[in-house]
């Protein structure tokens, strides 16, 4: 049997909360540490980010501090919990060199996907708009670098060809809850291993320009990115320089100019792209709700033959 950890969880939003409930089921979380709670909504009433409201629920010793590096109050609190190891999921601030070095073991952070590839803050967005069919999951020793630390876990994961940033980080977060007890179970035997960093990728953090449809692409490229930015910002394209939310889509074949509309039929508008065509299904119109997208092109000043913008006020 397996010695049971007292650790420090570091973690804000849901996709981290079957991460915390795996530990809690096999060791002793002694501190929860999330963001400071944020405004939302239009009150904009101040909420607890959803491992705060967990450990809330739970009665689980929590901090939030606003800042880590210099925060001597936060290191004692941290220091002061027990505990001999920390762990991070979607924590989403910098740790500090001091702070590494309180708990015994250090901290060791779930990462998703298969390091060095991905490294950054959006790695399961931009596996799915690079068009990957394999991903993964890797639990490393954090240092000071963003996401540079040795690895001490590491599992690949097959990506469906139809998953979008949804459903794969449903995936992950399972791989992810299952790799981290099997490491705190075995984290005195574990052999870290360096990074090669001349293999590395990055996965810089999406904006809203991230959705927006790049015509001149593959109908597969344009696909995979609408898989991507699925959840935020999704995908978005321009007609008349208004904004046209595009909610269900699938590559098609077809030919003719970027963004040229080929045809409207029941199933929905085939568009052309670089390579291949698009079929939109499914539409959301600025400030409207979302309808089919032959509907909409009913009631649009777009007909066949003629281009969707390729941004808000300019011919793609």
């Amino acid at each position: 049997m397996s010695q049971r950890r007292k650790v420090a969880f570091f973690g804000s939003p849901a996709f981290a909360l079957p991460v915390l409930d795996a530990i809690l089921a096999a060791h002793e979380v002694v501190l929860v540490v999330a963001q400071p709670d944020k405004p939302v909504g239009r009150g904009l009433k101040l909420t607890p980010p959803p491992i705060a409201a967990r450990a809330a629920e739970l009665g689980l010793p929590l901090a939030q501090p606003t800042r880590l590096k210099k925060n001597t109050d936060f290191e004692a609190v941290l220091r002061g919990s027990g505990a001999e190891v920390a762990v991070t999921c979607a924590y989403g601030k910098i740790l500090p060199a001091a702070l590494l070095e309180v708990p015994k073991y250090g901290f060791l952070n779930t990462h998703t996907s298969v390091l060095p590839q991905l490294r950054g803050a959006a790695p399961i967005q931009w596996a799915l708009i690079s068009g990957l069919d394999t991903t993964g999951t890797t639990i490393m020793q954090t240092d000071v670098g963003m996401d540079t630390g040795p690895i001490l876990l590491q599992e690949a994961l097959p990506i469906a060809p139809d998953w979008t940033s949804l459903s794969l980080s449903a995936a992950l977060q399972t791989q992810a809850a299952r790799l981290i007890v099997q490491a705190l179970d075995t984290l005195d035997t574990l052999t870290p291993t360096a990074q090669n960093g001349a293999q590395a990728t990055h996965a810089a953090m999406l904006d809203k320009s991230d959705g927006d449809v790049r015509w001149a692409d593959s109908a597969q490229a344009i696909y995979d990115r609408y898989r991507g930015v699925y959840a935020w910002p999704q995908t978005s394209a321009f007609v008349g320089g208004k904004r046209l939310k595009l909610l269900d889509i699938r590559p098609t074949e077809g030919a003719g100019q970027p963004a040229e509309l080929l045809e409207v039929s029941a199933e929905g508008l085939r568009v052309a792209c670089g390579e291949g065509a698009l079929l939109i299904r499914t539409v959301q119109p600025e400030g409207k709700k979302a309808m089919s997208a032959a509907d909409w092109q009913r009631g649009s000043s777009l007909k066949v033959g003629e281009r969707f913008d390729g941004q808000a006020g300019r011919q793609s």
